[in-house]
């Protein structure tokens, strides 16, 4: 007989991310609703209910596992791991805690993996690429040795195990010694199995499941699912229950594939088997579901029908079904004909709509699994760092330098997911809106059976919804500035790493004396930039006279080459430095260049700071330098009248701070010159309220950089004063930025910690005043901020 559903077990409020079924009568499920549910029912004929609700805390949980019986748990252990990095182990039955039995801790990252040997030994997987082998409650065993997450484990008894990988390796294991990797999954591993008689089964991102013996042999591939296979497990009669991004349980006899149970969900994240054959799955939906093979424990007829009515009224991604093509496809006749085999499907145009169905062995009849609507992004799902995406975008941040990658599902917030790539790639947080706008600008899709502020926390697995909109056309391969959507250069740079951030049990960070710079930059097209501006005003007889002379051409080319070598990953500077004569050629077109054209060369001049300190290292040469900024920047006529900036003016005064932060750098003499004193005057009565978030940033940015100098170098007392009290007037003016508190408190901190250790404190003034203005500090949610705020008390 064909499996039919048996049960519903609906309770969970997001994904069911494990399942486990020890006996006939339980079932343990644990969900990224942060819970984890134990289901139980007296008989076969009364229907599973919810015994015990396990919550450890308020993260993820995505693993879970049953211990047997013993006199100290007469029904038994749920193990639960998940996004907290702590195994929970929960007493079952009557006696049952609210809180843990035990809690296992040593993971440094998510558990997503569990697994119980017969006799009680755990074994745990995390993203923290390691396993762990805890015994009686210890840990035992540490299994390192995976270069990625380890998401699939398995304990064969006490002592050996087997460890699946994102990094397409599986792993065997003799207590803690590493004994054989099998090799051959052309993309994550993700679950595995054991199989008796045989070896262990696995299954991969790459859509198959290979059985294998010990030895490391590959005895079959079941090839059949579309997307990503996320579980399995053994039937009593030896077949094997698998379940996968393409919304289907498969049941495999033989090296076939017998059926195909499809959901009413995107993905089937988990599943399981009773002893009785019996099959349970959790999926995106939050449902619980068992389904069965006897007759005597199939649900309701009017059940049976509102599920498969369920089924039909969804909408597929063709990319699960294979290409489509409207004009190719065959009319409702088509389902004329028998199906040749288990689970195939056939696409028919009906109308207008493009109708998916599958072949019934059971009924003999072709059974409607749902609407074909348009693919998301340019095909099949991409893995990157383990995870998967809809959309993995190349982004080019400087020239000749690997691209960057930007991993999107289009279910998920833009702006969780340019988040994560800012943080990823230690880039600024300040440009989270630009990133946004480049992920709306390149992408659309569509979205099924789930909401779409949804996604995955733990794979990244999109999810669909069913609506008009055409595929997105793949991703550009021409160069697009990723943070302001145009495809040539707009003189936006890219942004910067921030200053790094310590957890509340991290060491401190202060003092802190790592500097930070904007080098990012695409050369070439900042190149191209300046030279289209300077072929505008050749030619035109009003502008004709600022265009620049030959002997500046030949020197500003010089400029590019060098920087284009210096910045390149994959060429070899053989220029000398740049020097006097090329800061002097830059001061010069800045000062006779009209405003609205004057972005390049500012933001050539922030590269020559960052990679070329001394061209202008001359006496006197760093005052004229900055001084020419700040006047091409128009920043004392901003300042002065307080006016709304002008895009021009609000470019080029960007590029003015991140080019004084530039300056600030290991081994550039702050105690020389008056240019210190100079840019702090020049900031002294910031109108901030005018200041952009960006621009803000830049300006932390450069008192940060100048307190990292302070902590090796003496500078005059009065200097140090400038500093303090553009540090109290960017706290008492910044409410809405986090980045820019952070790094402003971090520069106050590191010039404390600096006096101190030369005797010179705050003066009374400043001390009340540095109490006053941390006292009215906006609650920012962020446990960096508090933790800084706490170690500069600590240093009054």
């Amino acid at each position: 007989m064909p499996y039919k559903l048996s049960a519903t077990l609906s309770a969970h409020s997001s994904d069911v991310r494990a399942v486990a079924s020890p006996t006939e009568n339980i079932i343990l499920s644990a969900s990224r609703d942060s819970t984890a549910i134990s289901w139980k029912r007296s008989s076969l004929t009364v229907p599973f209910a919810p015994s015990s609700i396990l919550r450890a805390g308020s993260k993820f949980v995505n693993a879970v596992q049953y211990i047997p019986p013993s006199p100290e748990a007469p029904q038994g252990y749920a193990v639960v791991g998940g996004q907290d990095m702590v195994i929970n182990i929960f007493t079952l039955g009557p006696a049952q805690k609210e809180d843990p039995e035990y809690s296992l801790v040593g993971h440094t990252d998510n558990v997503c993996t569990l697994n119980v040997s017969q006799s009680g030994t755990i074994i745990s997987g995390s993203w923290d690429k390691t396993a762990k082998v805890w015994k009686q409650f210890q840990l035992v065993y540490d299994l390192k040795g995976h270069q990625q997450a380890v998401w699939g484990v398995i304990a064969i008894d006490d002592e050996q195990f087997l460890t699946a990988s994102a990094d397409k390796t599986i792993k065997y294991w003799v207590q803690h010694k590493m004994m054989r990797t099998y090799e051959g999954h052309k993309d994550a591993v993700r679950g595995l199995t054991l199989i008796p008689d045989i070896g262990f089964a696995s299954c991969s991102n790459d859509s198959e499941i290979r059985v294998w013996t010990m030895q490391g042999d590959v005895v079959y591939t079941l090839s059949g699912h579309t997307s990503f296979v996320y579980s399995l497990s053994v039937l009593p009669n030896g077949g094997i229950v698998s379940g996968g991004e393409d919304r289907s349980v498969r049941v495999w006899r033989d090296g076939e594939c017998v059926q195909m149970i499809v959901h009413p969900a995107i993905s089937v994240w988990a599943v399981s088997t009773m002893p009785n054959g019996d099959i349970v799955s959790g999926c995106s939906d939050g449902i619980v579901r068992v389904f069965s093979e006897s007759q005597d424990r199939w649900a309701s007829a009017a059940e049976l029908k509102e599920f498969e009515d369920h089924i039909a009224s969804q909408a597929l991604p063709s990319q699960q079904v294979g290409d489509v093509k409207k004009s190719d496809l065959p009319g409702p006749d088509a389902l004329l004909h028998p199906g040749k085999k288990p689970g195939e499907v056939k696409m028919i145009k009906n109308g207008d709509l493009v109708e998916a169905h599958q072949w019934d062995t059971a009924t003999s009849n072709w059974q409607k699994i749902g609407d074909v609507v348009d693919a998301v992004g340019s095909g099949r799902k991409q893995l990157f760092n383990g995870k998967e995406y809809d959309y993995v975008f190349d982004v080019d941040v400087q020239e000749g330098a690997p691209p960057l990658k930007l991993p999107f599902n289009v279910s998920e917030n833009p702006y969780a997911a340019a988040q994560r790539f800012l943080e990823q790639n230690d880039l600024s947080t300040n440009y989270i809106d630009e990133v946004v706008k480049f992920i709306e600008k390149n992408t659309s899709g569509v979205n099924l059976g789930a909401s779409s502020e949804y996604v995955d926390p733990y794979t990244g697995a999109s999810r669909y919804q069913a609506a008009t909109t055409s595929a997105a056309p793949a991703p550009s391969t021409a160069y697009m500035d990723p943070f302001t959507g145009a495809a040539r250069y707009s003189g936006t740079p890219i942004p910067t790493p921030p200053v790094p951030s310590v957890s509340p049990s991290a060491a401190k960070i202060i003092p802190y004396a790592k500097f930070v710079s904007f080098k990012q930059a695409n050369v070439s097209a900042m190149q191209a930039k300046l030279y289209q501006f300077d072929e505008a005003l050749r030619n035109e007889i009003s502008t004709a006279t600022l265009a620049m002379y030959p002997e500046e051409l030949e020197i500003i080319e010089e400029a590019f080459t060098y920087l284009s070598q210096v910045t390149s990953t994959t060429s070899h500077v053989t220029l000398p430095p740049l020097g006097g004569s090329h800061a002097e050629t830059i001061i010069q077109i800045l000062e006779r260049w009209p405003a609205a054209q004057r972005f390049p060369m500012m933001d050539l001049t922030r590269l020559v700071a960052a990679y070329c300190a001394d061209a202008s290292a001359a006496p006197g040469g760093r005052e004229r330098y900055i001084a020419s900024l700040f006047k091409a920047s128009d920043w004392t006529e901003v300042r002065s009248h307080g006016k709304a900036m002008s895009k021009a003016q609000e470019t080029n005064i960007l590029l003015l701070f991140r080019t004084i932060a530039n300056c600030f750098q290991e081994g550039t003499p702050v105690d020389e010159g008056q240019w210190v004193e100079q840019v702090f005057e020049a900031l002294s009565h910031t109108p901030y309220a005018l200041l952009t978030k960006v621009q803000r940033v830049a300006v932390a940015t450069i008192l940060f950089n100048f307190s990292c100098a302070y902590l090796t170098t003496s500078v005059a007392r009065d200097v140090v004063n400038q500093h303090t009290g553009l540090v109290f007037q960017l706290l008492r003016s910044n409410t809405d930025d986090a980045e820019v508190t952070y790094r402003t408190l971090v520069a106050l901190g590191n010039v404390i910690y600096a006096g101190n250790t030369r005797g010179i404190s705050l003066d009374s003034a400043q001390t009340a005043e540095l109490q006053t203005v941390m006292s009215a500090l906006p609650a920012f949610p962020d446990d960096r901020i508090r933790n800084v705020v706490g170690e500069i008390r600590a240093l009054l």
